[in-house]
């Protein structure tokens, strides 16, 4: 597809190879499959075996065609077998489906998943970076890759500071160095430490040109705070709204998530706290936090350190109340998003779906 984007964020995906249907949804085509048959996991290797290059080529030809059950069971490798099953079973689901989101949907609705995350969070992807179709907000790109990569949470000076898991865990690994830091690493030979940078706007725009590049690669940390505490000394402190925190953008994001997939408009702002005695729905943005905000709603006694693994709460509230189940219209609902002990952040976009109080199945 074409479109007046100010930047290609993170191309791989293959955002520009969709099709936007007249509801708005997008369609895969044929370049978006091959787009997939040339990823890793799918890409011919060196030891790839006849019967493999036959039905990579015919796949590449034609993505839409059929595939007996014997031209995959003639694929030597038993790894290669089972990940073209999956992009099977991936492709012809969202053929029948029509589109990403509506897949999307009966995915989730169904609650039995079977695929690997991969393809789930490649059409998670696709579908947020067509909510950033004309942004050129680098905290909103930033704050939306929650959507569909973890995070590790860092705590420094009293800010909260999220980075890429996979793109933190290799540089961990290599220093940033690729095949040489490893090899350093191997040999205990003393390396540069890591650069990282919070995202601000000082190198948004650097930011932006990496974000658009083929690989994959976000080695920029966002900022989750709400508030910054300043010491003015002899015990007086002071603390100030973070201008720059990624939460008001990673809010914005999940509006866009909500209004796209359910087609009900919502807003939704950061919180710090609940204080709310009419308080009457809550969800949580991943498995912790769902388990906490019951705890709490419940008036179960919750340990300090759990409640400091609270990364955020936040409000979301319709635009119109008569979208929402009569017995709570118009109140709001409540969400949290919190880390685990080893300080991991899984934001679930699913639950968004599947667990707002909707006065009608949508």
């Amino acid at each position: 597809m074409t479109d007046d984007d100010p930047g290609d964020h993170w191309p791989a995906c293959g955002y520009r190879h969709l099709a936007v249907d007249a509801r708005g949804w997008l369609r895969p085509t044929d370049d978006w499959w091959r787009g997939l048959l040339a990823r890793p996991e799918l890409a011919l290797v060196d030891d790839s075996c006849a019967a493999e290059r036959r039905l990579h080529q015919a796949l590449a030809d034609a993505p839409a065609r059929d595939v007996a059950a014997a031209e995959l069971q003639a694929v030597r490798d038993a790894d290669a077998r089972d990940n073209y099953r999956h992009f099977l079973a991936f492709r012809d689901a969202v053929r029948a489906a029509g589109t990403l989101e509506a897949w999307t949907l009966a995915l989730f609705r169904a609650g039995r998943i079977t695929l690997p995350p991969l393809f789930i969070d490649l059409a998670v992807q696709a579908i947020v970076r067509h909510g950033l179709a004309g942004c050129s907000d680098a905290l909103e790109v930033r704050a939306a890759e929650l959507m569909f990569r973890p995070q590790r949470i860092t705590l420094h000076e009293g800010r909260v500071l999220a980075g890429d898991r996979d793109t933190l865990d290799l540089n961990r690994e290599t220093q940033g160095l690729g095949t040489l830091g490893r090899l350093l690493a191997e040999a205990q030979a003393p390396v540069k430490p890591l650069d990282l940078q919070v995202l601000g706007d000082d190198n948004a725009a650097r930011y932006l040109a990496r974000a658009a590049r083929p690989e994959f690669s976000s080695g920029y940390l966002l900022d989750l705070t709400h508030q910054i505490q300043r010491d003015l000394g002899h015990g007086l402190q002071f603390s100030l709204v973070s201008a720059r925190s990624g939460l008001k953008a990673l809010s914005r994001v999940l509006t866009r998530w909500v209004q796209h997939l359910l087609g009900v408009a919502v807003t939704i702002e950061p919180l710090q706290r609940i204080d709310d005695p009419e308080w009457r729905w809550h969800l949580g943005l991943d498995a912790e936090a769902s388990a906490l905000l019951d705890d709490l709603y419940r008036g179960d006694e919750v340990e300090p350190e759990r409640l400091q693994r609270l990364v955020s709460l936040f409000a979301l509230r319709f635009d119109d109340p008569a979208e929402m189940r009569a017995d709570i219209a118009g109140r709001p609902v409540y969400l949290g998003l919190m880390m685990t002990a080893d300080r991991l952040l899984r934001l679930k976009p699913q639950n968004l779906l599947l667990n707002l109080p909707l006065a009608s199945a949508v």
